[in-house]
Formats: C-alpha cells, sequence, structure tokens
C-alpha cells in the first residue's frame, strides 16, 4: 500500500472563506485511493451533533422506542417472499421469468429484510431484548443463510467505533482496496459486495460463538429443509439468488456505498458549512428507494440517534433540520453504484479511518 501521501481527514478542513482546500492544489486534487485512507486523529462526530441536537431540540429524545408497525411489515415481505417462491417452484431456474423475479420482487424484499434485520439489531421492533433476537431470526428465514445473530454485534460495534481500524468491519480492508483498486475491480466489489460484507467480519476479528448463534443457524437449516421438501430445490434456489442479487448490482443495494465512501465533490461541498469541520465521513440519501428500505438513506441521522426507528427519522430530519440540510448527501443511489465504477477518483481506499484507542478499543457484544 502506498504510504507517501497520507491524506488526513483534518487537512481537508474547509470554511465557506477558503478559495481552496487547505492543502496544496496538487495535493488536494489527488486522488485519495491512489494514496491511503482517510486517517481522522478525532473521535467519531455523531456523539457530539447528537449532544448539540438534544441540546437545542430536548423533544427529539420522544422519538426514541420501538415502531409497532415493523413486525407487520417483516410478516407481510416474509409471506411474500414464501409465496414468490411457491410460484416459481416449477418454473426453469435461471429462465428469464425466474430471473425477472428474482431481480425485481425478491432482491427488493430480500434487501427490504437485511434492513429489517438493521431495525431489529436496534431493538427497535420490540421492548424486549430477546422478543428482537428471536423476531431476528425469523426475519432471517427467506434470505436462505444463517447471519442475523452474528450480524448485531458487529453492526453495534461498527456504531460504537465508526471507522477504527480492525473493529469496524463496514471498512474495507488494505487488501481488498489494493486488489480492487481498478475500474474491473469496483466492478467485481459492487457485483459480490454482499460476500465481501458477510465474509470480511470474520477476517477482521471473532466473535464468541453463541446459543443465538445456535439458534439461528438451526432455524435457517429447519426452513431451508422444509421448504425444498415441500417445494423443491427451487424454491431454495430462488431465496439465495434474492439475497444475492439484493447485494449486487440493484438500487437499493447502492446503500452499501452511498452510506460511508468519500465522492470528491462532498470533499468540496463541506465549503457551503457554516463551521469549520473535517470531512464527512456519514452521507444520507433522500430518495424514493427510502420507502423500500426503512428509510436507511437517512443516514447520519441514523447514526446520530440509532434509537429513533425508521417511520420516526423524518421526523427528527426535520425538527433538527438546521443540522442536517447543508451536509453533503446522496440523490440517487444508482448514480452512487456507477461513479463509484466509473469515477478514477473514487475506490474502496476512499473511507475515514482511526486507529483503536481508548473505549472504541472493545468490540460490541464481546
Amino acid at each position: 500500500m502506498p504510504t507517501n501521501a497520507v491524506a488526513t481527514v483534518d487537512q481537508y478542513a474547509l470554511t465557506n472563506d477558503d478559495p481552496q482546500p487547505p492543502l496544496e492544489p496538487q495535493e488536494a486534487e489527488r486522488s485519495p485511493h491512489k494514496s491511503d485512507f482517510f486517517w481522522s486523529y478525532t473521535e467519531e462526530p455523531h456523539r457530539t451533533r447528537r449532544q448539540a441536537i438534544i441540546k437545542a431540540h430536548p423533544e427529539v429524545t420522544k422519538l426514541c422506542g420501538p415502531e409497532p408497525l415493523t413486525k407487520y411489515l417483516v410478516l407481510a415481505v416474509v409471506l411474500l417472499q414464501l409465496s414468490c417462491a411457491a410460484c416459481l417452484r416449477d418454473c426453469p431456474i435461471f429462465s428469464v421469468k425466474w430471473l425477472l423475479v428474482s431481480y425485481v420482487v425478491g432482491a427488493t424484499a430480500n434487501q427490504n429484510l437485511f434492513l429489517a434485520i438493521h431495525e431489529i439489531s436496534h431493538n427497535l421492533a420490540f421492548r424486549s431484548p430477546i422478543a428482537n433476537r428471536f423476531f431476528a431470526v425469523f426475519a432471517n428465514l427467506p434470505i436462505g443463510l444463517p447471519y442475523s445473530a452474528a450480524f448485531r454485534p458487529y453492526h453495534l460495534t461498527h456504531h460504537k467505533a465508526l471507522g477504527v481500524d480492525g473493529l469496524d468491519t463496514d471498512l474495507p480492508t488494505s487488501l481488498e482496496a489494493l486488489f480492487l483498486d481498478s475500474l474491473l475491480g469496483k466492478a467485481f466489489f459492487c457485483t459480490f459486495q454482499i460476500l465481501f460484507y458477510a465474509l470480511r467480519p470474520m477476517m477482521v476479528y471473532k466473535l464468541p460463538f453463541t446459543s443465538l448463534h445456535i439458534l439461528n443457524i438451526a432455524a435457517q437449516l429447519s426452513f431451508d429443509f422444509l421448504l425444498v421438501r415441500y417445494l423443491g430445490a427451487g424454491a431454495l434456489a430462488y431465496l439465495i439468488t434474492s439475497s444475492f442479487l439484493a447485494g449486487s448490482l440493484h438500487p437499493c443495494a447502492g446503500h452499501f456505498i452511498a452510506e460511508h465512501y468519500i465522492f470528491k465533490e462532498q470533499l468540496l461541498s463541506v465549503r457551503t458549512l457554516s463551521n469549520r469541520v473535517p470531512v464527512l465521513e456519514t452521507y444520507s440519501y433522500y430518495g424514493p428507494l427510502n420507502v423500500l428500505t426503512y428509510n436507511v438513506g437517512l443516514h447520519n441521522e441514523h447514526h446520530d440517534f440509532p434509537a429513533i426507528p425508521w417511520t420516526r427519522l423524518p421526523a427528527l430530519h426535520d425538527i433538527a433540520n438546521e443540522f442536517y440540510t447543508d451536509l453533503p448527501h446522496h440523490n440517487s443511489w444508482v448514480s452512487v453504484i456507477w461513479q463509484f465504477i466509473w469515477d478514477k477518483e473514487v475506490g474502496l481506499w476512499c473511507r475515514v479511518k482511526r486507529q483503536k484507542a481508548g473505549k472504541a478499543g472493545k468490540a460490541a457484544g464481546q
């Protein structure tokens, strides 16, 4: 990995009065992924903004708590996927009809379930923590492979140790960034990114194997066995293919990249902010696909207040509008995928990292 020009987040701080970024012009124009990750030496920004928002708008704390609608929506999507699997049981695998339904309906539905499990991991479906754990296992069933039990501790660590090298498994490794640092490499990453997100955490650090993992695996294998027995192997193939496509070149999969990757125009757009700030490491999306994805696009809002459920994140945005309105954001997840692949200025290096230190050094769930 090249190390001759490490790009630090704090060097890119801009103000309204700065005609140019504070680096030398040639440094500011250099593609960050051609040198290194962006390294920050300050704490993650969401805790500070959360405190400022609560001070300015204490009423936002009333938005926290479970959303009863979530359990009904999860049930509906699970039934939808089972219905599709049953309808396609006699359809030839990889036929045009089978692939079309898998991509349009199945991938969208399973992406919705991915993000339902994300909501449930924050205890936002039920008040009881154990009810949330069991319900996540249920929501996992149409995905075809067990992952809900492992997802929660890794994801909570992502919040607690955002950008911390060796703890935040949402971050690409240096090996990934080095070997996928090309147009074809980025296209490969976008096509198979669900596999990177599934396998990378285990390569970064291992979690203790718990009874919840056993339950998750047992429930999933039992469901898959019964599905194959009564609906045939094609039904299971449909569900697993849907999960793969959900994390591949699918419009809703754009959120994986949009949430934390830095695009060059976002480096420059922070000059519109009223205060001197570092390069932002979280970006929201305010487009129509939020309707299908539990408002995960409101990602700054979610990281600021993980205890606020998906239905109330727009209310948070409206109440604390002065904290969000000028932040760089995305308007299209499809555009994000396209630019990530084709723009030479963007790549897996374009993430903010910080060194492991203090309380961030302990992973959630360990």
